[in-house]
């Protein structure tokens, strides 16, 4: 079976981070998001993957190739940030009628993927949610099948939000609506959205059902991806590391490589390979391959790949290679310091 993953986003809001890293690849829970992904998919039966990438896209392919060798991995490039709907229409060539899963690459999504697979017609996840408005929404008929679904309504027909994935038995069917969208140039936005290309589908009466998503997180702000990472290490805790015994609260991630020194980490902290954490606290944080942080009290913060944050107490967001030192850490730390942006 196939997937199609569109990896291509830019990640503006999860900067300085994405300056360095694709946001397929940033660390949740000990693992890359596009890892979450595909582990949950590989394990439904799909053994063909179709990668759309754009920034830094190739390292997105790189690591596909390497974690997966059992797996058939293409990758093809958009070239233009327009929209999701034309991250799946720059991979029509893969819609050949075949049956496919379809998986936006910022999106973890926990539910029964297994019994979505065995569907006789297409399906949307779904997720009710109080306010949908910044999402795609669905609206059933009587019988329960997709009337119509629209992306971002300000005024929301349902609250069943569209979470970013798809199961889609006639893929040709959707080759041939994205082909109608981009012909027509319907864009909203400036951008192609997946859902108006599903709307023609339903339009020209190809039956789509919903499936009930259990867990769904879109990592695409700092704050949903620290959240993601402390659902996700509650929902499945790691083993703490021989060499940090005594200093790790759970559930938290601690690499093997990783060194502690005298210090508490967690609970929902994420420390990657060969970070280093001396005299320090962290909680709720996520810690990059390399980082260090000695003499610390963080919470809710992220760390980039081989910075350094000394001395600093409350909450810091630190892209890779920089540098954060305050005076005295621990005497300046009477209250929490809000979260640059």
């Amino acid at each position: 079976m196939k997937a199609i993953i569109p990896a291509a986003g830019m990640g503006t809001r999860l900067r300085p981070h994405t300056f360095t890293h694709p946001k397929a690849l940033l660390p949740v829970a000990g693992r890359p998001i596009l890892a979450h992904i595909v582990d949950e998919l590989a394990a439904c039966g799909v053994d063909e993957v179709v990668l759309v990438v754009g920034h830094l896209g190739e390292r997105v392919a790189a690591f596909a190739r390497q974690r997966y060798p059992h797996l058939a991995v293409h990758v093809v490039w958009q070239d233009r940030p327009l929209g999701n709907g034309h991250a799946v229409y720059v991979a029509r060539d893969h819609l050949d009628g075949t049956p496919a899963v379809i998986v936006f690459g910022d999106t973890i999504v926990k539910g029964d993927l297994a019994a979505m697979v065995r569907s006789p017609h297409s399906l949307a996840g779904v997720k009710e949610v109080p306010d949908p408005r910044r999402l795609g929404v669905v609206e059933l008929d009587r019988d329960g099948y997709v009337r119509r679904i629209v992306e971002k309504p300000e005024v929301p027909p349902s609250r069943l939000a569209v979470i970013g994935a798809y199961y889609i038995t006639d893929t040709r069917a959707l080759r041939e609506a994205l082909q109608r969208l981009v012909d027509e140039d319907r864009r909203q936005r400036g951008e192609f959205w997946l859902a108006d290309a599903l709307q023609l589908m339903v339009e020209a009466d190809v039956r789509m059902g919903t499936f009930p998503v259990e867990r769904w997180y879109d990592c695409g702000t700092l704050e949903a991806w620290l959240a993601a990472a402390r659902d996700l290490l509650e929902l499945n805790p790691p083993p703490v590391p021989e060499t940090a015994r005594g200093q790790v609260v759970p559930p938290s991630y601690v690499s093997p490589s990783a060194v502690l020194e005298g210090s508490v980490v967690g609970p929902h902290a994420c420390v990657g390979d060969e970070a280093r954490v001396v005299n320090s606290r962290i909680a709720g944080s996520i810690l990059f391959p390399r980082a260090v942080v000695e003499d610390a009290d963080l919470v809710d913060s992220v760390v980039g790949e081989g910075a350094v944050v000394r001395r600093v107490a409350g909450r810091v967001n630190v892209g890779d290679a920089g540098q954060v030192e305050g005076a005295s850490g621990r005497a300046r730390a009477a209250g929490r310091e809000p979260m640059p942006p």
